[in-house]
């Protein structure tokens, strides 16, 4: 058996989150909307990660169309050594926010302190899995993580009741199987507003995360 979830929703949300963040950054002046640079800590060039940085983007671009974004790939599913050093260099290069597909404390952790040595060195981070709120509590904005136990759950009732059950199974938002941890105090007013209407929308089916009516993949329209 196969599972995972749709946590794509999840990093969708997290780019909302951050372009909130970056319009309120742009509307006080510290930079205009083409100077807006975001940063991406990447694992490997993989079709997950490529997906995840990519539905990041979108939610982004849903907040603000112009943003850019750069990607940086640590070649390694966890090393806090590597994620920080990537968060630093993408730090260094004017990006104001760096998201990651790494599930350590690493980019986030350097992000924080940078700040702490520099208080004019101003960037926020995305996480993931992990509310980083702990190690940055001024750089987190949020996590998108998987609800595994919605998974787990299911599997097990259907073995304890002697049922069969999905053999590929992946599940988002219109079965809690995907969230984001709690947003950190230096989100833009109005983000958690604003990360819970599109939530309804996802589960309407009003909002989809790779709108397909914009492009096509091998010729045919997918709704994911």
């Amino acid at each position: 058996h196969n599972a995972f979830a749709s946590i794509y929703e999840g990093r969708y949300l997290a780019g909302i989150a951050a372009g909130m963040k970056l319009n309120e950054m742009i509307a006080n002046g510290e930079f205009s909307a083409d100077e807006a640079k975001i940063g991406y800590v990447g694992a490997y060039p993989y079709a997950e990660v490529v997906s995840g940085y990519t539905a990041f983007f979108l939610g982004l671009q849903s907040i603000v169309p112009d943003v850019a974004m750069q990607v940086q790939y640590t070649n390694s599913w966890f090393s806090e050594q590597r994620e920080a050093k990537v968060g630093e260099q993408l730090q260094q290069l004017g990006c104001v926010i760096i998201g990651q597909h790494a599930d350590s404390t690493g980019a986030p952790a350097a992000i924080q302190k940078a700040y702490n040595q520099n208080k004019n060195l101003v960037c926020y981070s995305v996480g993931y899995n992990v509310d980083m709120l702990a190690v940055a509590p001024t750089a987190a904005l949020t996590s998108p993580t998987n609800v595994w136990e919605v998974f787990y759950e299911y599997a097990f009732r259907a073995v304890m009741n002697g049922e069969s059950f999905d053999q590929n199974w992946c599940q988002g938002y219109e079965a809690d199987a995907v969230t984001l941890t709690p947003l950190g105090e230096s989100c833009a007013p109005g983000t958690q507003e604003k990360v819970d209407e599109t939530i309804a929308a996802i589960k309407a089916g009003s909002l989809h995360v790779f709108d397909t009516s914009k492009f096509t993949v091998t010729g045919d329209n997918f709704e994911l």
